[in-house]
């Protein structure tokens, strides 16, 4: 599992266009005429009411067209002539990153009921944010009533329950088929989830794990036809009688939710997540929906290992085209072909990336547990992580 921030893509942005013609041959365009058609779409920018009005306090620093011979200034030009004014929030959080903006803001007064600033020192809505969108409400928790897939996905909860526990009660064999199965955190980022909370993942940026997805095809075809407008979803252990230390995981465009499968001594309150100001407890068949770009924390003060279903999900707030400008920036990194100025490259790029997309074929009934084969040829590599998402 990665924590979802455009700041490690900002790491890999310093790759030239020379350097990345090794990927993409043809990736050159005429600088002059980009340069004057970033101008104007700046100018524009600063000059459009956003789609949200921003809630936010803080004044923004002023950004400026990245530079067209880097691979931040390709993916920007990417995002403008794919989206134009439609994805004018996220060119400007795209500059943000280039710049090394990091977003610190007390939030208190968005929450329900508001907290004052007066006691935003004995507060932790605050909201930490290398990745940051303008103008997306901040909030603790969400109603999950206001969800349609909310209440789709807690219908499902037995059978996505059962199948997980059939599968993972043989961890020798789960290990031996699956695919980094209980993984730790990979970057120093994620230290503070410590070393108690481990992850299986079934979807990674926006790309199924077709192995995982065959072991486990209840619970990825439930989140399928739910739909969880999801980036990332894992299961997720925490064991007995660990915590995970304050934090933010860094980026606001993501909210993320859980579906509590097996908590340990269940209605107890001895399994807790707080966000900001508020505390919740897991209980078994419920959704959680929350934001961690704000200061959060949990608890196990169990005698047992609590699971859960973990998804990270596009903030609502955001407009399809926003949507769809974010997940272009992860999409450059899978496919470099997507920045190509040759019509047919950009095409074996898009095939490239259907494939990647796509929902894996279910090779076996789910009733039929495990193959025996064995067979470990389809596996993905865990990628490595710059620290920060996109790596």
């Amino acid at each position: 599992m990665r924590l979802i921030t455009l700041f490690s893509v900002a790491q890999c942005a310093v790759i030239s266009v020379d350097s990345f013609s090794v990927l993409s041959p043809s990736v050159a365009f005429d600088t002059n005429r980009d340069a004057t058609r970033s101008r104007h779409l700046k100018t524009r920018i600063f000059r459009r009411e956003m789609v949200t009005s921003n809630p936010s306090s803080v004044e923004l620093p002023e950004t400026s067209p990245l530079d067209p011979n880097s691979f931040a200034g390709l993916v920007e030009k990417g995002i403008i002539d794919r989206f134009g004014d439609d994805a004018s929030r996220i060119v400007e959080s795209w500059r943000l990153v280039d710049r090394g903006y990091e977003h610190r803001e007390f939030v208190g007064r968005q929450q329900e009921p508001p907290v004052s600033e007066e006691d935003a020192d004995k507060s932790n809505c605050h909201q930490h944010c290398h990745s940051y969108v303008p103008g997306l409400p901040a909030k603790t928790f969400y109603d999950v009533n206001d969800f349609e897939w909310t209440k789709k996905l807690a219908s499902r909860y037995s059978e996505i329950r059962e199948e997980f526990l059939s599968v993972t009660a043989d961890m020798d064999k789960l290990t031996e088929e699956g695919n980094n199965i209980w993984a730790g955190a990979l970057s120093d980022d994620a230290s503070s989830y410590g070393e108690g909370w481990r992850t299986l993942v079934l979807l990674d940026r926006g790309t199924w794990d077709p192995v995982n997805v065959n072991l486990f095809p209840k619970a990825a075809t439930a989140v399928k036809e739910c739909g969880v407008p999801a980036v990332e979803v894992f299961f997720a252990s925490m064991k007995p009688h660990t915590d995970i230390k304050l934090h933010s995981d860094f980026t606001n465009f993501v909210l993320t939710s859980h579906l509590a499968l097996e908590i340990p001594e269940n209605g107890s309150n001895k399994c807790r997540l707080s966000v900001g100001d508020d505390t919740r407890e897991w209980l078994n068949g419920e959704v959680m929906l929350f934001d961690t770009s704000i200061m959060h924390d949990a608890i196990n003060e169990s005698d047992g290992t609590r699971y859960i279903l973990m998804l990270r999900l596009w903030h609502p707030s955001l407009t399809e085209p926003e949507r769809n400008a974010l997940q272009f920036i992860y999409d450059c990194l899978e496919v470099p072909e997507l920045l190509s100025t040759l019509p047919e490259e950009r095409l074996m790029g898009d095939v490239k990336l259907a494939a990647l997309r796509a929902f894996p074929e279910i090779k076996r009934k789910a009733s039929r547990g495990f193959s025996s084969s064995g067979n470990k040829k389809n596996k993905r590599k865990k990628k490595g992580s710059g620290g920060k998402g996109f790596a």
